[in-house]
């Protein structure tokens, strides 16, 4: 798919069109996507999105810290981002450094479908392809704190 390439220039893109480039693309074309050179810049550019898309209405008196590990990096290591609900808002942490509430690792393929809306994170967590350590209940409602959007 060509359009995939649109990734790599992902700050230009909305979250509704990656909804839909990450739904046409195979599993193993955004497995060699976030295998490259183009992968830092679009995980930070999708956490750097989760604070306007934080739902506050729907988060009540929620306080966390959240770990999200994304796996299969280029160097076989991981990347580690830290997101902060308190207060009503939501802010991604420059460095992963706090205790975190809940700690997810997921996959890049399944990070990506995660995040557009394309894959269940339930049912990812109950084959085993997202794992979440700590407050299960929050990871159970995460999905519900943030307006993903869908293709």
């Amino acid at each position: 798919m060509a359009d995939l390439d649109a990734l790599g220039d992902f700050n230009n893109v909305d979250p509704k069109q990656f909804a839909q480039l990450v739904k046409g693309a195979s599993d193993a074309q955004l497995g060699e996507l976030m295998a490259g050179p183009q992968r830092k810049a679009i995980l930070d550019t999708i956490f750097s999105r989760f604070p306007e898309l934080f739902r506050a209405d729907r988060a009540g008196s929620t306080n966390a810290i959240i770990h999200w590990t994304i796996t299969g990096a280029p160097d076989g290591g991981a990347d580690t981002y830290e997101l902060v609900i308190a207060n009503g808002a939501c802010v991604l942490s420059p460095s992963p450094d706090q205790e975190p509430k809940l700690a997810i690792t997921v996959g890049p393929v399944d990070f990506l479908k995660v995040v557009s809306g394309a894959g269940n994170p339930m049912m990812m967590f109950m084959t085993g392809k997202l794992k979440a350590k700590g407050d299960l209940g929050l990871a159970a409602n995460i999905a519900n704190l943030f307006d993903i959007p869908k293709a």
